[in-house]
């Protein structure tokens, strides 16, 4: 495998830990483990998919690493009850 499938596939894992740790409940979307696992993913699918010149997931990747750095930035609302 070349550097840049190696690069993909360690992504592609990550994002696909984070999707089946919330599918499973064991974190939620708005976790920070979980954001932090997208934003690592994506960026290294990212990255893969440069190296490899497929811009529309170039551009997928991006969109998704910096929704997730938004969601992980933001101010956190706590409920009241």
């Amino acid at each position: 495998m070349s550097l840049s499938d190696w690069i993909g596939t360690i992504g592609v894992t990550l994002l696909l830990i984070a999707f089946a740790l919330n599918i499973a409940k064991k974190i939620t979307p708005e976790s920070t483990s979980y954001l932090l696992l997208n934003i690592l993913g994506a960026a290294m699918a990212g990255i893969s998919s440069y190296m490899i010149q497929f811009w529309p997931f170039v551009v997928l990747e991006s969109v998704w690493v910096l929704a997730s750095i938004m969601a992980l930035i933001k101010p956190k609302k706590h409920e009241t009850n």
